[in-house]
């Protein structure tokens, strides 16, 4: 069975305020494209279509595009909703599309009911796991203390109950939204960590054929048979050197992976410049990112004139800027975004109260503070859930 992999859409995401619909209907078309050049005979989404709750309406059009195009091909496709979506919206009709092929898998419950596609060697079983927030689905996982790992633990286990009942020789194909150890973050994924904690390992999946990854933008092989796909667009300029990309995967008869990348649409180079604004400007090695789009990080000791409007006036495309003056480390004028760079809020968090008491807090201190922005960042989920 061929199998093509994607995730992450996130239709309707700007790229620093650029639209990024005309790309995402481009990378539509291209899928479509793929789907029927190369004789796919199953699509897997898994998760993140669309960047928030509740997108825009244009949004929500092209993914009915979407799926209309795909349904109109004949060729299955399950798609699990992502830690963007909002798995209540993302799931109604979901009845009505199983019947045209679309089979959606946002109810953390169903997790051990698989769709069911069939080759001439048998039967493929498909588990949608969608993203399963701990806070909200611990009483339906039986978890005392809810967990990434914990959660994905007892869905996968519902997942080899079922396997274990299938005829013998049944394929198994996973997807899920989740951020497995081993796998290489960009800036622009969402933070999930609950209790410090944001990765599960990747024995967590053991016993299936594939797993079908999503929430990481970056296109990455963690084993053979574990794959993200990443975003099929860039969404910040950490995935500069990001390829963007499609797992299409052969499913043999006995199971083995065979996987190739099948490359996105780039509908603009990114580029990252560093240096001081007059080099910038001057540099001739820099001619080929003028039509790129470009963050530019400028290290003057002193913050030039007009800086955005001089590099426009080179590289059109500049989106982001960036000051990062040259300093010793011990200059007091280092700037705080600097100082807080690659610290997440539990760390800044002790180091203020280090810095008002004294000293720093302790384990029963530190246990209260994971708590505390776990049950925040647990009921922006809820608020966001319940849009």
């Amino acid at each position: 069975m061929r199998i093509l992999h994607t995730s992450d859409w996130h239709l309707g995401r700007a790229f620093h305020r650029v639209s990024m619909l005309g790309a995402q209907a481009e990378f539509i078309g291209h899928l479509v494209t793929t789907v029927r050049e190369r004789e796919v005979d199953a699509v897997v989404v898994s998760g993140d279509v669309y960047d928030r709750a509740v997108p825009p309406l244009a949004a929500v059009e092209l993914y009915d595009d979407a799926l209309h195009r795909l349904a109109e091909l004949g060729v299955p496709t399950v798609m699990i909703s992502g830690n963007h979506d909002s798995a209540r919206r993302l799931g109604v009709g979901s009845g009505l599309m199983g019947r045209a092929g679309i089979h959606l898998r946002t109810d953390a419950s169903a997790a051990g009911v698989p769709v069911i596609l069939a080759d001439s060697h048998g039967d493929v079983a498909f588990y949608g796991l969608p993203y399963l927030e701990p806070a909200l689905v611990k009483d339906e996982f039986a978890v005392d203390k809810p967990g990434h790992e914990a959660v994905l633990a007892v869905a996968m286990d519902r997942v080899r109950s079922d396997l274990a009942t299938r005829a013998p020789g049944t394929r198994s194909v996973v997807l899920a939204h989740a951020f497995v150890t081993g796998g290489a973050p960009s800036d622009s994924e969402r933070d999930i960590s609950v209790g410090g904690v944001s990765s599960v390992p990747a024995g967590v999946f053991d016993g299936v054929d594939y797993v079908a990854l999503g929430h990481l933008h970056g296109s990455q092989t963690l084993t053979d048979r574990v794959r993200y796909s990443g975003s099929p667009l860039p969404y910040s300029f950490s995935e500069a050197d990001h390829r963007k990309s499609m797992w299409l995967v052969d499913l043999g008869a006995d199971g083995a992976i065979d996987a190739e990348r099948v490359d996105c649409p780039v509908p603009r180079r990114l580029a990252r410049l560093r240096g001081r604004l007059d080099d910038l400007l001057d540099d001739p090695g820099l001619a080929r990112h003028e039509d790129a789009w470009v963050e530019a990080t400028l290290t003057d000791p002193v913050r030039p004139a007009e800086p955005m409007a001089r590099l426009c006036a080179r590289f059109p495309h500049t989106l982001s800027l960036v000051f990062d003056p040259e300093r010793a480390p011990d200059d007091p004028d280092v700037s705080y975004a600097r100082r807080l760079a690659g610290r997440d809020d539990q760390q800044i968090a002790e180091d203020f109260v280090a810095h008002v008491r004294g000293t720093g807090p302790d384990s029963h201190e530190q246990a209260v503070l994971r708590d505390a922005f776990d049950a925040v960042r647990a009921d922006e989920t809820l608020r966001e859930t319940a849009r």
